[in-house]
């Protein structure tokens, strides 16, 4: 994680957060009573990659309520970036500061810890139809304990509903959003790294030209495999046109923001080398051949 040198953490600030269906997310934030809190807005850091300068800073106006919160609202629109977004308050009256300053021009930025998260709103998110771009943000506690929101931005998705796995094969059930699919769509596995072979299935589509399936034979990915490990990302490309963009597999659109390490697929065992379906960092379905561990 990146340090920042602006922020306090020995605060013990809360905020409860709801969210909507629409992404809308209201803010309470709840000063412990000892402290003369004068806070007049709330920011949201992208957390920048490591070694990286801060870029990206979104503040929030914070109004006082009738039960004696702060409250914020970050509306559906603008959309975040792809990211994760640190939550902080602004302990001071005074300007953010140029992105990378860390409130060196006057505010003073202190780390927010969670409260109370409504999110039954995402839940089941997945059976509404989303339109391009489709945009998803999901608060969620570090692993240090500190407020933060996970936030995808994609131009479609096709979000994963359900995968079967067996010995032989495994056969994924997903829903496209922000696409449609035309005839001649295929379902792409890339090998990652390396030359970027590409295996090609057809999806079994629906009548509505969103909701499709497919089968990979496990047998398939495990030829000529070799030692060592190789990943195949799954994505979709909606139509054949020359130049198309194929659209990655995963699941966002529920109230999980990290699921590599909850959902687990077995592994299956197939001509000398283990075969496993995955989520990556990003919730992103991969599929996982590693030779010797079969």
């Amino acid at each position: 994680m990146t340090t920042d040198p602006g922020a306090s953490r020995d605060t013990q600030l809360r905020a409860d957060c709801t969210i909507d269906t629409d992404g809308r997310i209201t803010f309470a934030l709840r000063p412990p009573a000892a402290v003369d809190f004068r806070s007049s807005r709330l920011l949201l850091r992208l957390r920048p990659k490591k070694g990286q300068p801060e870029k990206v800073v979104h503040t929030l106006d914070l109004d006082p309520a009738d039960d004696g919160s702060l409250r914020a609202v970050l509306e559906p629109e603008p959309a975040l970036a792809e990211g994760r977004w640190d939550v902080y308050a602004l302990a001071e009256p005074g300007e953010a500061g140029e992105p990378g300053e860390s409130g060196e021009s006057g505010a003073r930025r202190q780390r927010v810890r969670p409260g109370l998260r409504d999110l039954r709103a995402l839940v089941g998110g997945q059976a509404r139809d989303r339109s391009s771009p489709v945009a998803v943000r999901v608060p969620y506690t570090t692993k240090d304990g500190f407020l933060a929101l996970r936030a995808w931005l994609r131009t479609a998705h096709a979000e994963v509903e359900r995968v079967d796995v067996t010995d032989r094969s495994m056969t994924v059930r997903a829903r496209l959003h922000g696409a449609t699919l035309d005839d001649g769509a295929t379902v792409r596995l890339r090998l990652r790294g390396g030359d970027g072979v590409v295996r090609a299935l057809e999806p079994q589509a629906a009548s509505d030209g969103r909701a499709f399936s497919f089968t990979v034979v496990y047998g398939e990915l495990a030829a000529d495999h070799g030692a060592g490990s190789r990943v195949w990302d799954l994505s979709v490309q909606p139509r054949p046109a020359a130049g198309a963009s194929p659209i990655r597999l995963g699941r966002l659109l529920d109230d999980m923001a990290d699921r590599k390490e909850i959902f687990v697929y077995p592994r299956a065992a197939v001509a000398g080398v283990a075969v496993r379906p995955y989520y990556t960092v990003d919730n992103d379905l991969s599929v996982e051949v590693t030779a010797g561990k079969a």
